[in-house]
């Protein structure tokens, strides 16, 4: 049995005494600093916590004009302004910090990186590259150089943004983006060699690249047809989904080359393998030029038993109104149709996976978000109906 020590007991007081006096300071250093805080920095803080902003940023401001030295408050400031849209606030409040001489470096270093920040969201980007080049050797490198690729993305100068991008080692979709972008613009002004080596470019960055093979197809539809439908054709080993884009293309050049019934063959092949609205759009449509409405009611029935969507219903109807000999039986599948149709119109949209927006058209580069490769070729439908 270990022998209970009396002197213990004496501790006990002379721990609690140290202890007091401790908080005493502890207390008095906090009163002491409050004190120095002028009274509008607790009108502030009161306001946010009553979810008042526009107050709590008039009381802060208040704070700013009677002590400057709040540096960590001028950069909360500048931010809130600019998170609110306030870019010339924002500007003129992180502006304030670089004119102060006793601003330490670091601080200094933090202030430019918002103000280029500020300049870019109000699209001022000329100054806001001007900014971010003096940030290049700066801790705040990685940053500056985001937004520089971000600066040549808005501009399109996709020369620039393909050596910044190779700097900070960005994702090798975005990059083959860029070369495709330069096809594009060389196709578009009759420099086809320019743009093939670009479209080479391309492929080298990301071998996956669907827009390169659409647009070499394209290149070579006018001088080599088989060239130009292989080149389509490899989209398939690229990402299958994207057929749908190439859709229209395949079957336009087996027409004019005389086997339109071969290329309504292979995009049938790939609506079986691949399902997706965008090709049984095509293949429908063509089908029913080709072979009628019995064959495109066959087509169309067939498939929607195997993936029941709104626009399979949509077009089994166009096929039977077609068909239909009464004419009552064709103004009641009218109805039935311009029902379906109009819940069709609403869902045939793309949709971001990024950002969720929608578009009709199908884009490369979102136009809310500006991701690369962010709209799946599908149509919202697809997803919804997706378990």
């Amino acid at each position: 049995m270990v022998e209970f020590e009396y002197w213990w007991l004496l501790g006990f007081p002379l721990f609690f005494g140290l202890g007091w006096i401790a908080a005493r300071i502890d207390i008095k250093q906090i009163m002491s600093e409050s004190r120095r805080l002028p009274r509008s920095y607790f009108r502030g803080l009161n306001f946010l916590l009553n979810e008042q902003p526009d107050k709590a940023i008039e009381a802060f401001i208040e704070v700013v004009k009677v002590d400057p030295e709040t540096v960590e408050l001028h950069f909360a400031l500048g931010s809130l302004f600019r998170r609110r849209g306030e870019y010339d606030r924002a500007i003129r409040m992180h502006q304030n910090l670089l004119d102060r001489a006793d601003l330490g470096d670091e601080q200094r270093v933090v202030a430019l990186a918002e103000l280029g920040q500020d300049y870019l969201k109000a699209g001022i980007l000329d100054r806001a590259e001007e900014v971010f080049r003096k940030l290049e050797n700066s801790p705040q490198a990685g940053l500056a150089r985001a937004h520089l690729l971000e600066i040549y993305e808005q501009e399109k100068d996709w020369t620039r943004a393909i050596d910044m991008n190779r700097q900070i080692d960005s994702e090798p979709r975005a990059l083959a983006q860029y070369y495709c972008e330069l096809a594009a613009s060389e196709a578009a002004q009759s420099r086809p060699e320019r743009a093939r080596r670009h479209l080479e470019q391309a492929l080298e960055a990301n071998r996956k690249c669907v827009r390169a093979s659409l647009l070499f197809g394209d290149l070579e539809l006018g001088s080599n047809v088989d060239r130009a439908i292989e080149h389509w054709k490899r989209i398939e080993s690229q990402s299958p989904p994207y057929l749908a884009l190439a859709a229209q293309r395949l079957y336009e050049a087996h027409q004019q080359a005389g086997r339109a019934e071969d290329g309504l063959r292979l995009l049938a092949g790939y609506l079986e393998r691949y399902p997706s609205l965008d090709l049984l759009d095509t293949v429908f449509q063509h089908t029913l030029e080709a072979k009628g409405h019995e064959e495109a009611y066959k087509l169309v029935r067939d498939e929607l038993r195997r993936n029941p969507t709104l626009l399979g219903l949509d077009r089994l109807l166009e096929a039977q109104i077609i068909a239909a000999a009464s004419p009552d039986k064709r103004r009641d599948l009218e109805l039935v149709r311009n029902l379906v149709h109009g819940h069709t119109r609403r869902l045939a949209r793309y949709r971001c996976e990024t950002c969720g927006f929608k578009a009709r058209q199908f884009h490369w580069r979102c136009p809310a978000c500006g991701g690369w490769e962010t709209y799946p070729p599908r149509r919202t439908e697809e997803f919804d109906l997706t378990p």
